[in-house]
């Protein structure tokens, strides 16, 4: 039996800070990472699906900054982030915080994953406020607003298919495939009959944009410039500028000029790529969420 070859010290160097700016953990073994192993089914997603194809792609890292800047475009959103949560003052806890709730729902049991949907759905019932609409009126909101819910969804589904189209590779089904898969979750959500094609999360996108219900005001353009330079130093700083141009790229002109960015005159896809690359080397140095999953389906016969 033969061991595997040591990992280099530069990569594993790379991997602890990608595993602890995403999973908070410089192992990627947190906790509720480690939990995904035990449960007794199977899941909400199915084994090597849509859901966990695309989710555990690298285009991951470009659609959390693209969502990031869509989700701002409404302002009853952006008013919950704004109001209500720390991303200034620690940008990786909101991030880690993010990322646990779709690595528990995509990889955990239905048991860990409706606890983890709880977790959030109490710290949702004491957010609310007021926001000035895009019709220039001002509205009371709270995060459980069904509105609001299905903007985030819509928002974060659209984001993680375009990435991944763009930078990722197949998805088993095609993207109809995936939509439908991740609809689960707007439906763990409580959202009420989410989109379930492409072409329909395309369409409720493009309504709210019709309806003039996204707009561009002071505290989006404060979000553009935090996502545009997040206090990363060294070359975390340069790859993120990257990964940041390339969510950029991936909008459609409306969306860019609603959120008033710019596409770079850098060759983005493919500086793009070779990040990519270079951070799944890193990161399939070591065990992953996925794999957790599996122990627990071989476990369970599945």
């Amino acid at each position: 039996m033969t061991s595997s070859p040591p990992v280099p010290a530069p990569v594993a160097r790379l991997r602890a800070k990608l595993l602890t700016a995403l999973a908070g953990d410089p192992t990627g073994m947190a906790p509720y990472v480690r939990a995904i192993a035990e449960g007794d089914d199977a899941g909400y997603f199915v084994e090597n699906g849509p859901a966990w194809t695309v989710h555990a792609g690298m285009g991951t890292l470009v659609a959390g900054i693209r969502a990031l800047l869509l989700q701002a475009l409404h302002p009853g959103a952006l008013a919950g982030v704004h109001d209500w949560s720390r991303y200034r003052e620690d940008p990786i806890g909101r991030l880690t915080g993010t990322v646990r709730w779709v690595i528990t729902l995509t990889y955990g049991s239905k048991s860990q994953a409706d606890a983890e949907t709880a977790r959030v759905g109490r710290f949702h019932q004491r957010v609310q406020g007021a926001y000035v609409a895009g019709d220039g009126g001002e509205r009371r909101y709270t995060a459980e607003d069904h509105d609001l819910v299905r903007w985030v969804h819509i928002a974060f589904t659209d984001a993680f298919l375009r990435s991944h189209q763009a930078y990722g590779g197949t998805i088993p089904g095609g993207p109809d495939a995936y939509v439908a898969d991740w609809a689960t979750a707007g439906r763990l959500m409580r959202i009420p009959d989410p989109p379930r094609t492409e072409a329909a999360l395309r369409a409720e996108l493009e309504g709210f944009l019709d309806r003039g219900e996204l707009r561009r005001d002071e505290r989006v353009d404060d979000v553009v410039r935090f996502l545009r330079k997040p206090p990363f130093t060294g070359l975390m700083g340069v790859a993120y500028r990257v990964l940041f141009a390339a969510a950029v790229a991936t909008f459609p002109p409306r969306l860019r000029k609603l959120l008033g960015v710019r596409r770079s005159w850098l060759p983005v896809k493919t500086t793009t790529r070779l990040i990519l690359r270079i951070t799944e080397r890193a990161l399939g140095s070591g065990p992953r969420a996925q794999d957790m999953a599996r122990l627990r389906l071989r476990r369970l016969g599945l």
